[in-house]
């Protein structure tokens, strides 16, 4: 296998099985516990802005965005980002990353957070967000929540607990309604 065979394209219906697959083997099933698990089941990511890395007809690695929002702001949750073993530590995660901004980017999404680890992301453009500023619908690491700011000032609308953003609008209709 050489980096020149591995392609970048957008994701698409066929994918999921091995997208499943790799998320499966990357994370197991203590994953469905998880707060960012808890957001993403409140309704579909968004397809256009996710991501696959192929070796020939083998998907190899996958990057997911999902709408979320936390308070008055809105955004994408980036993740599940997920690399099979074999293919790890060759910039493959880092490429879908990189792709999956400039996609959010020119789609005119004003930020982009995430569950993971300063490390790895910060060289990305992520950044932690303050303590306190956002809360998840289950524990998790208030460390380990990062940013990528495209539109100055997305990140300090995002305040509160974060939920998937059709979430939102369901509750905003109710509140509407009563």
């Amino acid at each position: 296998m050489s980096l020149a065979d591995v392609k970048y394209l957008p994701e698409t219906p066929a994918h999921d099985p091995e997208i499943e697959a790799i998320n499966d083997e990357a994370f197991g099933p203590g994953r469905f516990v998880l707060g960012a698990y808890k957001i993403r089941e409140g309704g579909p990511h968004e397809r256009s802005l996710s991501f696959v890395a192929v070796d020939g007809d083998i998907v190899v690695a996958s990057v997911r965005m999902t709408r979320i929002a936390a308070g008055a702001g809105r955004a994408l949750m980036l993740g599940p980002l997920a690399v099979r073993p074999a293919f790890k530590n060759l910039g493959i995660g880092r490429r879908l990353v990189a792709i999956a901004l400039e996609a959010a980017a020119k789609a005119g999404v004003p930020a982009v957070m995430l569950v993971g680890d300063e490390p790895y992301y910060g060289p990305l453009g992520f950044k932690r967000i303050p303590r306190g500023q956002i809360s998840m619908p289950r524990p998790v690491d208030l460390d380990r929540l990062l940013s990528h700011e495209i539109v100055p000032g997305a990140v300090a609308r995002l305040v509160g607990e974060v939920c998937h953003a059709d979430q939102a609008r369901v509750a905003a209709h109710v509140a509407a309604m009563a």
